[in-house]
């Protein structure tokens, strides 16, 4: 019987490239968008689109969707950068990017959670922007502190779930040629999503709640 996995923000980029991954890798895909696409639709045995992961409603009606369904592996991949300077600080941005990168991957977990059983897994696809220890050139406010509270909020479900047999991890996919960085990126997205499923692979219950780059680098909080 094949594994199923669901990944979110599944229509391009990283997310695509994750979907094409594990459907050539024999499992059943289950992609999770606001628009599709015709690259998504061919990667994907369901697709489910017209969800705006930062809505209770949609995330309610992708829960409604899922009912009875056994997901193996679950893909927080939907993700928003903007840039801001200080002194010129859009709070509004800041907000949005709280709501999509943090906010909505707790949502929907915890949405998802009937889906999850003994044996399944979580990947928050967060970056080492996110992390304190690493920050040495500053800026970013937005998308750095969104994705700290997505790490930390991805430890404490490791810490929770771990006793329903549930592993949790935080991945880091590495500089990405994608349109969030204007393709300027050192790796592509095949590359990540192929690294990113190495780690999911070794995750377990006794390395559960960790932070690394898809290279396998351990990163710092």
């Amino acid at each position: 019987m094949s594994s199923t996995v669901l990944i979110t923000g599944a229509n391009r980029g990283v997310g695509l490239a994750l979907a094409q991954h594990y459907q050539q890798a024999g499992w059943d895909v289950i992609g999770v968008c606001r628009s599709t696409s015709q690259e998504l639709a061919e990667a994907a045995r369901q697709v489910i689109d017209n969800i705006d992961v930062t809505q209770a409603q949609d995330v309610g009606r992708l829960a409604e969707k899922l009912n009875g369904v056994s997901l193996d592996l679950l893909i927080n991949n939907a993700g928003l950068l903007h840039d801001e300077s200080l002194g010129s600080i859009d709070f509004d941005s800041i907000r949005e990017q709280m709501e999509v990168n943090a906010y909505a991957p707790l949502r929907v977990t915890e949405a998802l959670l009937p889906c999850l059983g003994d044996g399944a897994k979580i990947a928050n696809i967060t970056s080492r922007m996110g992390s304190m220890a690493d920050n040495d050139s500053g800026g970013r406010y937005g998308y750095r502190a969104s994705k700290a509270a997505l790490n930390a909020f991805g430890k404490s479900l490791a810490v929770d779930l771990a006793p329903q047999g549930i592993a949790v991890a935080q991945l880091h996919p590495g500089y990405v040629k994608t349109r969030m960085v204007n393709f300027g990126g050192m790796i592509t997205p095949e590359e990540a999503a192929a690294g990113i499923a190495e780690r999911i692979e070794a995750l377990s219950l006794e390395t559960t709640g960790g932070f690394w780059h898809s290279n396998g680098e351990p990163l710092p909080w």
